[in-house]
């Protein structure tokens, strides 16, 4: 995120200071002491760790600040909106929260899409705001696809992230570890089946068991919610109707992806789900040059690429009269 920012930012000719996300501030603070060591003038990139309310509320609103650019959740990004405007209108780009679908249909490589989908929620222990945290799967696959996934989820390894085989490491912070139980809790009483995990998966650390849970509904608070965990709910499905209605009906629009062997299904999926980024027959591959960024309330402007550049400068329209020629 650090360098998402700062890359283009820089490339067009800004002066920054950046504000790190409190739970890690220790990343930013090296990457600093590196453009230190690269020769950086001093004052071009500076770093202000500090909570939001305080260090974060002081950019946001400080009258000499042009343009803020946010990696967060949904309400921190509404908040940064309003002092942007509040104070001197400042351009703004938000990468925010995001309830991605992920799409599997019968016609599929299934092995493929069960490793793929999996992935697609769990990879940093779920911790990614493009997640594909709802699992949709056409009904004629739907138990086998479950069954497959629990095997390959039992088999996970969630550990020391410094160690090579470790597949998943712990959540952030004490409280992202309890709230993504509490939201584990929720769908266990509103009536999904707890396939496997839904436990803390250390008793030191804020390591979670891979979970996975089916027979889930989309008024389910799983199903709405950001878990920002490693947390799969799978649904069912019986056509590209349905699962394109049932795709859209979330405030979020930043990724999603189709599992299918046919491309007219694909491209059709493509075309009408609402989201930033869609992906066909994989999750999360990010190019530094493609745009990437969300419809609604997932956030404004798009980073990477051109586009990511354009979001760091103004345009100027410049006319000039030219005098008539022996005028």
């Amino acid at each position: 995120m650090f360098v998402w920012k700062i890359a283009p930012a820089l490339a067009a000719g800004n002066v920054i200071v950046v504000k790190p996300a409190e739970q890690t501030p220790l990343t930013a603070l090296y990457c600093c002491a590196l453009l230190k060591e690269a020769g950086f003038p001093p004052g071009v990139v500076n770093i202000v760790p500090g909570y939001g309310p305080t260090a974060g509320a002081a950019i946001t609103n400080h009258l000499d600040v042009n343009k803020v650019a946010f990696t967060g959740s949904t309400e921190v990004g509404q908040i940064i909106m309003q002092a942007a405007g509040a104070s001197n209108v400042k351009r703004t780009t938000l990468e925010l929260g995001g309830k991605s679908p992920n799409v599997i249909f019968a016609d599929c490589d299934l092995d493929t899409a069960v490793a793929a989908a999996q992935e697609a929620v769990m990879t940093n222990a779920g911790q990614c705001c493009v997640a594909g945290s709802r699992t949709f799967v056409q009904e004629s696959i739907y138990d086998e696809f479950v069954k497959r996934t629990i095997e390959k989820a039992a088999t996970r390894k969630v550990g020391d992230p410094y160690e090579t085989a470790t597949q998943q490491g712990p959540q952030v912070d004490e409280e992202q570890f309890n709230k993504i139980l509490g939201l584990i809790e929720s769908g266990k009483k509103e009536g999904a089946k707890l396939n496997c995990g839904g436990s803390k998966a250390a008793d030191k650390g804020y390591f979670i068991q891979p979970t996975v849970f089916s027979d889930v509904t989309d008024n389910m608070k799983i199903a709405k919610e950001e878990i920002f965990g490693p947390v799969q709910q799978i649904f069912k499905f019986k056509d590209m109707d349905e699962v394109l209605e049932r795709a859209n009906n979330t405030c979020y629009g930043l990724g999603a992806a189709v599992f299918t062997n046919d491309i007219n299904k694909a491209m059709m999926f493509s075309q009408g789900v609402q989201a930033g980024s869609v992906w066909i027959n994989c999750y999360n591959v990010v190019s530094a040059q493609a745009p990437f960024g969300g419809f609604k309330m997932s956030g404004l402007g798009r980073e990477l690429g051109e586009y990511g550049i354009t979001q760091y400068y103004e345009v100027k329209n410049v006319v000039v009269k030219i005098p008539q020629k022996n005028s």
